[in-house]
């Protein structure tokens, strides 16, 4: 994917939103030392020693496409020979495909589940490390007819994703948006076909804003009920492209490549909608916390997303982390893996990833999680 994105320059004084969902396990063929390999080789990003197996293997999480582009680019120039095959086949994928010693690392737009961890730490022999190397919004996008800005409440947003509402001049949507000239217009609901990290989340913000009108759940599998299903990021907001009256939730910079409007989301905070743009999203990402503090398993705890008390914080927020062993079979691929991670989380590298619509690593929280990727075996 190469989807250009919007500026995200967030300055964040603290969270650990960072997204790595690199997982590998040890004990198969592609977890062999064989394939580049350095030892004490300095990068260009920070003096980086380019160590261990640096012909790699990954798949997973669509969102963070864009920004894995970056890292596998920066991996090549700083490690000569260095490569991560990443596929972007969603976060449902990347986590089967990991369990099963398919690829050496995974991405999830989600942490592993008690179940998913169990079979992880099996094949890995080892407990699993979560961690988050990427950070993005997730966006309500749609398309009508004309330059018309939608606010939208967390319940409004639930009822149009489970069928309550059908038309775009519904009384609810009206009551939200006065002054406002709404299309009569039937609703398309367009959701992820795929298992998705990205619809985990966005279920989980409305199960946790809306718990009313929200009453199905979360989960990879949309679940709301209603509309039309496309296989992962890029589909999705293609096809709502094609058709007015259409509404998805996608990460931001596919519906800024399709060039959709999203929608102002109206908060638990207070009255005023807000608006998605980096300001709202770096006031998101400085409430996060980790769920066990201390812990090299870098769980965020996203509770505080979805329901801001600080006035103008975006709630729809997505961590996307790299999902890894922490200890190898093949200590070579180990190694490998914690010079590809250093090099994604390194300064310069995060650096780039404004352009591509995402929140670099504040750096009040890169030594975590250097801490954690310095601690794999």
């Amino acid at each position: 994917m190469n989807f250009k994105r919007g500026s995200v320059a967030v300055s964040v004084a603290a969270v650990a939103a960072l997204s790595l969902s690199l997982s590998a396990c040890g004990s198969d063929n592609n977890a062999s030392s064989s394939g580049a390999s350095g030892s004490a080789a300095a990068a260009g990003a920070g003096g980086i020693k380019c160590n261990g197996k640096l012909d790699l293997k990954s798949s997973g999480s669509t969102a963070q496409g864009n920004a894995m582009t970056v890292f596998k680019n920066a991996f090549a120039q700083d490690c000569d020979g260095a490569n991560v095959d990443y596929t972007g086949n969603g976060s449902g994928q990347g986590i089967t495909d990991f369990t099963s010693g398919v690829t050496n690392f995974g991405g999830s737009d989600s942490p592993l589940s008690a179940d998913q961890e169990k079979a992880a730490a099996a094949k890995c022999g080892s407990p699993v490390y979560n961690l988050p190397l990427v950070f993005g919004p997730i966006a309500v996008a749609y398309r009508l007819p004309g330059d018309v800005q939608v606010s939208l409440s967390a319940d409004t947003i639930a009822k149009i994703f489970t069928g309550k509402i059908t038309k775009w001049n519904a009384p609810e949507i009206a009551a939200e948006n006065k002054g406002v000239t709404l299309p009569d217009l039937p609703i398309t609901v367009v959701f992820r076909s795929d298992e998705s990290g990205t619809t985990d989340n966005f279920q989980k913000y409305l199960s946790s804003a809306a718990p009313a009108d929200w009453t199905k759940g979360a989960g990879k599998t949309f679940v709301g009920g209603t509309g039309q299903g496309a296989n992962g990021n890029p589909q999705v907001a293609a096809t709502v492209n094609k058709a007015e009256g259409a509404i998805t939730y996608t990460e931001w910079s596919f519906a800024q490549a399709q060039k959709l409007k999203t929608v102002d989301v109206i908060t638990s905070a207070g009255p005023d909608a807000v608006p998605l743009n980096s300001d709202t999203v770096a006031k998101t990402i400085a409430a996060a916390k980790f769920k066990t503090p201390g812990s090299k398993d870098l769980i965020l705890d996203t509770t505080a997303f979805y329901k801001p008390t600080a006035t103008g914080a975006y709630p729809i927020v997505l961590a996307t982390y790299e999902v890894v062993c922490s200890k190898y079979a093949d200590s070579q691929v180990g190694a490998g893996i914690k010079t590809f991670l250093s090099v994604a989380a390194s300064q310069p590298v995060q650096s780039q990833l404004s352009s591509e619509g995402y929140a670099p690593i504040p750096d009040s929280f890169r030594a975590t999680l250097q801490s954690s990727i310095d601690s794999i075996q």
